[in-house]
């Protein structure tokens, strides 16, 4: 390997590379992709459609049709009120029959509004291949683009609705919390619900946010070593695995966030970014010295990219314990990115 450069950091060195806040471009990308500020946004104007008297869904929908809030949003907030989503979504759709069978070549849905028994005859459902949130336009930042209101919102609507309510009391129980149909028109309990329901989910995507972060720094550093590194056949992989490498304990293979190979060497790379302290940073380091130890006996090599306040100054001992059983500690900023390309470089264009 070239002796150009000093791959391998200690603590202090590193910390003196480091950006110790998240560069701009990654918090603008998670900020798009992030729906719960936008959804929390438009909650009393979605409240207010709901809350109109209507007596049909098809009162209903010309409303929504008509209001000033996108088709693909109005459908998003009904996704999140019945905490039903994208995979939930498909098995319905993969499995209509046994949900909706066929009655003269038609789809009906019969379910319970009060005290009467209403149907709706889907339009769309159900549909060739997967019915997921990138299709139905709900998902990060698709949901930026306005969409209509359209045959298959409406169809996958009334599921949200309404499904706690249909005829069959198997398909009913599948989809018991998909109730908010039965708020329609109550202004003042459709405002509690929703209100709370949002409690909740702004609960559980504040605990997810550091993850999603953590997902797009893996992304951003994937997608900087396939323009950077320039080595011919290359494979630069995401969550992927070294040949024998394996966790101690559980004897399974260990996995890496990126992996690049050329089909005989292999580097596994670890990515570490918090901005305030958690237990990533730890857990990454428990399991450095095992996997060093096999990855090096086996010739391969393992990287790191460190970064964030919540790392370098939080958690020192982690750190120390990565940087002492790592080939190449870089932070995230391009700079350093380079020093990991140059590493990579170096070790596959060796003997």
């Amino acid at each position: 390997m070239s002796s150009k450069q000093n791959y391998q950091r200690t603590v202090d060195e590193l910390r003196k590379a480091a950006s110790m806040q998240w560069p701009a471009d990654i918090a603008q990308k998670e900020s798009d992709a992030s729906v719960i500020p936008k959804l929390l946004e438009t909650q009393d104007n979605f409240i207010s459609i709901l809350s109109v008297p209507v007596s049909d869904v098809d009162g209903l929908f010309q409303i929504m049709e008509m209001t000033e809030l996108p088709g693909n949003l109005l459908l998003k907030h009904l996704v999140v009120l019945a905490d039903f989503g994208g995979e939930q979504l498909q098995r319905v759709n993969s499995d209509f029959d046994a949900f909706f069978p066929k009655e003269d070549g038609k789809r009906v849905m019969r379910y319970r509004r009060g005290s009467s028994l209403q149907s709706y005859t889907f339009q769309e459902l159900p549909v060739s291949g997967r019915l997921t949130n990138a299709r139905l336009h709900i998902s990060g930042t698709k949901l930026l683009k306005k969409q209509p209101f359209d045959a298959l919102s409406k169809d996958v609507a009334m599921l949200l609705m309404f499904g706690s309510a249909v005829e069959s009391e198997d398909v009913a129980r599948k989809l018991a919390s998909c109730e908010i149909g039965d708020y329609l028109g109550k202004s003042g309990e459709l405002a509690r619900f929703v209100k709370q329901r949002y409690i909740w989910v702004s609960r559980v995507t504040a605990g997810a946010r550091s993850n999603t972060m953590g997902q797009l720094a893996q992304a951003h550093v994937k997608e900087y070593l396939e323009a950077n590194i320039g080595v011919p056949g290359l494979s630069v992989a995401s969550n992927g695995t070294l040949p024998g490498v394996y966790e101690r304990e559980e004897s399974k293979p260990s996995r890496f966030d990126v992996v690049v190979d050329d089909g005989t060497k292999f580097v596994g790379i670890e990515v570490c970014f918090q901005v305030t302290t958690n237990s990533v940073i730890e857990r990454k380091a428990g399991q450095a010295s095992g996997r060093f130890d096999q990855i090096n006996d086996a010739g391969y090599r393992v990287a790191y990219v460190l970064d964030g306040a919540g790392n370098m100054t939080a958690r020192e001992s982690a750190v120390r314990d990565i940087c002492n059983h790592s080939h190449c500690t870089v932070a995230f900023t391009p700079t350093e990115l380079d020093v990991l390309c140059e590493f990579l470089r170096d070790y596959f264009q060796s003997p």
